[in-house]
């Protein structure tokens, strides 16, 4: 079995106030060629491909971001802290505070049906992620954009945003007349895939797009294939009814490197193990509270069990790898203390909280916060809902605990502090104004040393206040055939498919 890890940790972001690219590449490297030749290639991702629109409710969704890798292109990629390239974008500049960001696009690039992207698609796309006021529009709080030039792209930000970068990279470029009915059910984009059929929850099949400005992928086929059940998932890999899978429990990684034809990595991301709190709750409202809740659950022991290989007990809301992280005082498990705070604080053990979730891998560790919770008297009850279901009661507050794994696009801190948590996000029903200007000040400069201490700030409010219990960070853990060539891993679990081929259908 051949085992790679990837250790090596990511460094700390370095924010630019003005960066360019002369020579940018896509996720392709020299481009893949004529298309067609190298295979099919089929990939069964952790979440099911519900909805192919970057711009709306599901912008943010897993499912959607690595759909619209294949099917969109990004301005910016980032490529770790600090780290970009560019795909339509081939330069950036800002101005002296970051308030203001100028993108010069390539030229020559086309949408899959010959049309020329231009910089009005552009401005299209992203006054309708503004408009669609979906989880994306959380990062561009105030912004406007304008194309003065058919090259040339401006976006104003109401105040200073040094992590512009890393927002815009979960952006991706649609032609203006995206939005039209069934646009999205077979939509026209400029990335290296195009859409030949698509069955929300079920199958997506993508074919080269010959019009990708960096050359078509050689694959034949692109075949994103949902198969919820984690065993189900596992057989299909070691079975070669899949190629490439990912997110996989710490047990079935075992039994994946005793396999030579498969290979596994495992890379250091941005994942955090992510259970918040609805405070507008009337029995969560209270700090003291949560605060108990978090102490009677025993992370340490879930985390050894469950994740022994990719899981390290979190210490912040962000994981290392993003910049500003800032550890905070770890919390003792002591089911007594909570027992007795509950008491205190007068707690209603006659609540059930409804604890939702979305995928089949978290059962069990959902299940065993739900067993701690149960040894202090307080009755929590698993709610695992579709996808599509899941989002849209995440964002109307329908659940009291909300299990997600989250990330932080760009690798900052700003992606997911800055855009979750200020009382206008509405996300988890805690409101506090004084974490709400830390955040922003830590957006609007473009000082580092200044962003990490305000972002520390930041993040002690949320941990003392027990915002949400935050379990683990996250390693990905990827398994592939070894039928397949050119795949590269990706530490936010989004993966690219432009290079890879696979031999021996």
């Amino acid at each position: 079995m051949r085992v790679r890890l990837v250790a090596a940790a990511l460094a700390v972001l370095m924010a630019a106030s003005a960066c360019s690219l002369g020579d940018s590449s896509s996720p392709s490297g020299d481009g893949g060629g004529d298309g067609g030749g190298g295979g099919v290639l089929d990939v069964a991702g952790p979440i099911p491909i519900e909805n192919l629109d970057p711009h709306g409710a599901a912008s943010m969704d897993a499912g959607t971001q690595v759909a619209s890798r294949a099917i969109f292109s990004q301005l910016v990629i980032s490529t770790g802290p600090g780290e970009f390239t560019g795909e339509l974008a081939e330069k950036w500049t800002s101005n002296e505070d970051a308030s203001e960001w100028t993108i010069t696009l390539r030229q020559g690039v086309k949408y899959s049906d010959g049309s020329a992207v231009t910089a009005k698609d552009v401005v299209a796309s992203f006054e309708r992620v503004l408009a669609e006021a979906g989880p994306l529009a959380g990062n561009f709080e105030g912004y406007t954009v304008a194309a003065p030039a058919e090259d040339t792209v401006v976006f104003t930000a109401g105040a200073p945003d040094a992590a512009f970068l890393g927002k815009i990279s979960s952006f991706f470029v649609t032609p203006a007349t995206a939005g039209e009915d069934g646009f999205f059910d077979k939509p026209v984009g400029s990335g290296p895939f195009t859409v030949e059929s698509f069955e929300p929850g079920q199958d997506l099949k993508l074919v080269p797009n010959p019009e990708y400005w960096d050359g078509a992928p050689t694959l034949d086929a692109l075949v994103f294939r949902s198969i919820p059940e984690v065993s189900a998932r596992m057989t299909a890999l070691r079975t070669g009814e899949v190629d490439v899978t990912w997110t996989m429990p710490d047990d079935q990684i075992t039994q994946l490197e005793a396999d030579e034809a498969i290979t596994v990595e495992t890379v250091p991301g941005p994942g955090v193990f992510t259970m918040w709190f609805n405070s507008s709750t009337p029995s969560l409202t209270t700090p003291e509270v949560r605060r108990a809740l978090r102490q009677a659950v025993d992370f340490d022991a879930i985390v050894k069990s469950l994740y022994p290989k990719t899981g390290t007990v979190a210490d912040a809301p962000v994981s290392p790898a993003v910049f500003g992280y800032a550890a905070q005082e770890p919390v003792e498990h002591d089911p007594a203390a909570a027992k007795a705070a509950l008491d205190a604080a007068g707690f209603d053990y006659d609540t059930v909280l409804r604890f939702q979730f979305s995928q089949p891998n978290f059962r069990e560790f959902v299940q065993a916060v739900v067993s701690d919770l149960a040894e202090i008297g307080v009755r929590a009850e698993p709610l695992e809902k579709e996808q599509a279901v899941f989002l849209e009661d995440l964002l109307a507050l329908k659940w009291d605990l909300n299990f997600q794994q989250l990330g932080s696009q760009g690798f900052d801190a700003a992606t997911n502090l800055g855009r979750l948590y200020p009382c206008a996000a509405k996300r988890t029903g805690y409101c506090n104004p004084k974490l709400d200007e830390l955040v922003a000040a830590a957006g609007a400069t473009s000082d580092t040393a200044e962003r990490e201490d305000l972002y520390a700030q930041a993040t002690e409010i949320i941990w003392d206040d027990a915002v949400g219990m935050y379990a683990m960070f996250v390693e990905q853990p990827y398994a592939w055939r070894d039928t397949v060539q050119g795949f590269e891993p990706s530490a936010e679990a989004t993966p690219y498919f432009t290079k890879v081929t696979v031999s021996g259908d």
